[in-house]
């Protein structure tokens, strides 16, 4: 029983990893080199992480430069900024690519927050669904008679309380994104 429910807490830290990922890929109002995390180019054939192949920093609030270590890619990296869901605008100079962040309409945050919510919701499901598999499988250990009915309720008191405590990381890190994306 026990390693249902290690099994159970390592399935769910990965899903508030995954979280995370997703929410740091969230545009908010300042930049941030994990916007481009999503972002892959074509580099000699293979599909590669922009990160792999220009280095990305953030000299003040608002820009990013984003500098190819290979100067024939600016174009090739530019075309994927544009492709991206990220609704920026790159300025190739020839050496380096610059990106103004410009600040979010009121619309877009709200946009952006309604997204958030609907990604932790997902999240919020995924828990709820390891939960599910880790109680079916007490009880199938119960019905097999490995464990006792009192084992079985202890089992399930704990697979509760982990679920609890996820799901309120979960509101928690949401929270954190919304005041992220809402302030100006």
């Amino acid at each position: 029983m026990n390693s249902i429910i290690q099994n159970s807490e390592s399935r769910m830290k990965k899903s508030i990893i995954s979280l995370e990922t997703d929410f740091n890929s969230l545009r908010t109002g300042r930049a941030s080199t994990a916007l481009f995390d999503k972002i892959r180019v074509d580099y000699y054939g293979q599909t590669t992480p922009l990160s792999q192949v220009a280095s990305i920093s953030v000299p003040e609030a608002r820009l990013v430069v984003i500098q190819p270590w290979d100067k024939s890619l600016l174009n090739i990296i530019e075309k994927a900024l544009l492709k991206s869901e990220l609704s920026i605008n790159p300025n190739n100079d020839g050496k380096l690519i610059r990106i103004n962040i410009p600040p979010l309409t009121e619309e877009r945050r709200k946009e952006l927050v309604k997204l958030a919510k609907n990604t932790a919701e997902s999240s919020r499901v995924a828990i709820r669904n390891i939960r599910r598999d880790a109680i079916e499988d007490i009880k199938k250990l119960e019905k097999q008679k490995e464990i006792s009915e009192d084992q079985l309720k202890l089992g399930q008191d704990k697979i509760q309380k982990l679920t609890d405590t996820y799901v309120s990381v979960i509101n928690s890190i949401l929270e954190k994104k919304e005041h992220e994306i809402m302030e100006v």
